[in-house]
């Protein structure tokens, strides 16, 4: 099923089962990223993963045989940080979560603190800590507003799957009964923003992902055209058990590379 737009110029592509499975390329990424480049397209590299630094990602792509550049990459810290700095500029936050959300909020202008923050900013880590867990239940029961990098329940591992951020905030709203704002995928706004960072508009803008669940469903809700690659975490025959569906379906990225 394809759908008639004019010809994408700007690309928005998730990471994770698109363009890299544990830390290895899949075949046709480094031909895809190259097209984008040849063809002059503005693009975007998205994950919800918001412990790396966009630096970080670019390194760990590299590594794997990727060219990105790190302004070319845009995490839910990223996003979390654009959206706390529209509502509340200068704000002050106390954060549960690695560099990658430390880092972008401190460039957003927010003050990180532990005494009366505007908002308690859960993102992902590798070490959550009982201590910071119990301290951002006790600010956000004194008022502070609770927002949250991502609402993936479990990550990756090569031992099997690790509780993430959307564990931990589930912790935290049955200690406080205060649900979290969710930032990253499956919210639109983690796309919008996206979108603003490259001056895209959705008419002509075009996301790539492998899972029906956050990539399709926020890239419908955002209004974008809407590629699944069949290489990361849905099957094809996972797809018609949702009531929504991709503009198109292809086998991976390489066979994307013809629509660039």
């Amino acid at each position: 099923m394809t759908t008639e737009r004019g010809e994408s110029q700007c690309w928005l592509t998730d990471m994770d089962g698109v363009l890299v499975h544990e830390g290895h390329a899949l075949p046709g990424a480094a031909d895809f990223l190259a097209r984008l480049v040849e063809r002059q397209r503005r693009f975007l590299v998205l994950t919800n993963n918001s412990i790396f630094t966009p630096r970080d990602l670019s390194a760990r792509l590299a590594r794997s045989g990727l060219e990105v550049p790190e302004q070319a990459i845009w995490t839910s810290a990223l996003a979390t940080a654009d959206f706390l700095s529209q509502q509340l500029p200068g704000g002050s936050a106390y954060v549960i979560g690695e560099a990658g959300l430390t880092t972008a909020l401190y460039e957003a202008g927010y003050t990180l603190t532990d005494t009366s923050p505007d908002y308690v900013v859960l993102g992902e880590t590798r070490t959550y800590s009982f201590e910071a867990i119990t301290r951002a239940i006790r600010l956000i029961g004194a008022g502070a507003r609770f927002i949250a990098t991502n609402p993936d329940v479990t990550g990756p591992s090569p031992e099997g799957p690790l509780p993430a951020t959307g564990s931990v905030a589930a912790m935290i709203t049955k200690a406080t009964g205060a649900e979290p704002y969710f930032v990253g995928k499956p919210n639109p706004m983690m796309f919008r923003s996206a979108m603003n960072r490259i001056e895209a508009h959705s008419e002509s803008t075009t996301m790539i992902g492998d899972r029906m669940d956050t990539d399709v469903v926020a890239g419908i809700e955002a209004g974008l055209d809407t590629v699944l690659v069949l290489t990361g975490s849905t099957r094809a025959e996972d797809v018609s058990r949702f009531p929504f569906r991709p503009s198109r379906i292809l086998p991976s990225i390489a066979d994307v590379i013809e629509l660039v």
